[in-house]
């Protein structure tokens, strides 16, 4: 069934997602700052809205794709925000990576004015996105969630209700912490091996298979042979995410030491100019500390 549906926040993922529900066949009305991502999605059948009201206005579902906590609140909350424009019975998608209370509080607000709200956080990058295989994590009331699967399944494979509001993102920092230690993990078995001079595509080769092989492996390791660094998701947005790993943790009692000490690598990274690197460059942290370069083949 086709939907009218506002899609706001047109970045590295929201583009290709906003995509996917075109091919789809819903009547989608965008808006975003980045005008050139606008006209991408004009040129494939989308209409623009000039404000969050207005494309809140003109839609029974509204998908929010933003980089942090207070751009949603904005978009959400703000004068010439969705709630302002949406209709009883309308539902709203936050699709970002924010922090649980956040996403409490705004299904809160929404559920003031008859607006259902689900919190959706994504994982898979910019490849997954593109392709529409996202694995999408829920939080939200079940009846919210039925009604809005079909439309969430336009852009992703595994999309899985983890919980009530605020359960979704939950389970994002979950997922965060794994995949971005599992690059730092990666990284320093790289650098011992680059530095140890063995052929690093050799050594992939070996290890993917067993144990040690990942999805995280596989997306990450050639194109770090490559040294190619263009972000499926950046070191700040994980920057962001991981800070709301530990905030999140804090407030709740759970220490989580190695999440802090891969916080402080993020810090490091962006004093050196890498923050708009793709995440698997949390590798050159370390190859800095050990004054080499992984590379494919041998490194000697």
């Amino acid at each position: 069934m086709t939907q009218k549906i506002g899609f706001i926040g047109l970045g590295i993922m929201g583009k290709p997602m906003a995509l996917n529900l075109i091919k789809a066949g819903h009547s989608l009305t965008v808006h975003d700052l980045n005008q050139d991502a606008v006209q991408i999605l004009l040129k494939a059948g989308a209409t623009a809205a000039g404000s969050a009201r207005e494309a809140a206005e003109k839609s029974e579902i509204i998908i929010t794709m933003l980089p942090a906590s207070k751009h949603v609140k904005a978009v959400v909350l703000g004068d010439n925000g969705i709630l302002a424009g949406t209709k009883e019975g309308s539902i709203i998608i936050d699709m970002s990576s924010i922090t649980p209370d956040v996403s409490k509080e705004l299904a809160a607000e929404a559920a003031k004015r008859g607006v259902g709200f689900l919190d959706a956080p994504v994982s898979g990058g910019e490849p997954k996105a593109i392709d529409g295989t996202l694995a999408i994590m829920v939080g939200g009331k079940e009846e919210i969630f039925e009604a809005a699967k079909p439309v969430l399944m336009d852009m992703g494979k595994d999309v899985t209700l983890v919980g009530d509001s605020g359960c979704g993102v939950t389970a994002k920092l979950a997922n965060q912490i794994i995949v971005n230690l599992n690059i730092a993990a990666m990284s320093e078995a790289l650098v011992l091996a680059a530095k140890a001079g063995i052929d690093i595509e050799k050594m992939y080769q070996a290890i993917r298979g067993g144990l040690a092989g990942s999805a995280v492996l596989d997306a990450k390791v050639p194109l770090i042979m490559e040294r190619n660094f263009e972000p499926g998701g950046t070191i700040a947005i994980n920057m962001k995410d991981m800070t709301n790993v530990m905030d999140t943790a804090h407030e709740i009692g759970v220490p989580l030491p190695l999440s802090s000490h891969l916080l402080e690598i993020f810090h490091a990274l962006k004093v050196d100019g890498k923050l708009m690197d793709d995440h698997g460059g949390i590798v050159q942290y370390y190859e800095k500390l050990a004054n080499v370069e992984v590379r494919g083949g041998s490194n000697q």
